[in-house]
């Protein structure tokens, strides 16, 4: 093979090679809600703002519980966050701690719902709060 004909067999394969790895993006792009997983990934938001905004004491408490609740064998990964500090007109910091769940699937999420352990924290948190908003999310 000549220098000039292996350099445009690399090219193309590179071409090729690159057309391939983008190609499942492009078609992510043209996909509609209808052609989506439906028992793919379900994501749990969950925002508490306090009673007692301004007591460490009680957002340790709350913490200390989510910290109890991730042992939930249907969680894949859990995440606990509080407000960033950014201030832009969009962004809402007036919680006091969020809790970030991903399930494998809704199903899991269902199940997660009547859990013991999940029951136990309500139980156990509730009177520490004195709002909740959940956002629940499905893949498209």
């Amino acid at each position: 093979m000549s220098k000039a004909s292996r350099r445009q067999f690399l090219a193309s394969a590179g071409k090729a090679a690159a057309v391939t790895a983008i190609a499942p993006f492009a078609l992510g792009s043209k996909t509609s809600a209808a052609t989506s997983n439906a028992d793919g990934q379900f994501i749990h938001h969950v925002y508490f703002w306090l009673k007692n905004a301004t007591s460490q004491e009680d957002r340790a408490k709350l913490i200390a519980g989510l910290k109890k609740l991730s042992v939930v064998s249907t969680i894949d990964k859990f995440y606990i966050g509080q407000p960033a500090p950014t201030n832009r007109d969009v962004i809402d910091r007036s919680y006091a701690v969020s809790w970030l769940l991903f399930f494998k699937n809704k199903a899991d999420q269902d199940s997660y719902q009547t859990d013991p352990v999940h029951l136990k924290f309500i139980e156990e948190c509730s009177s520490l709060w004195s709002k909740v908003i959940v956002y629940d999310s499905i893949d498209v």
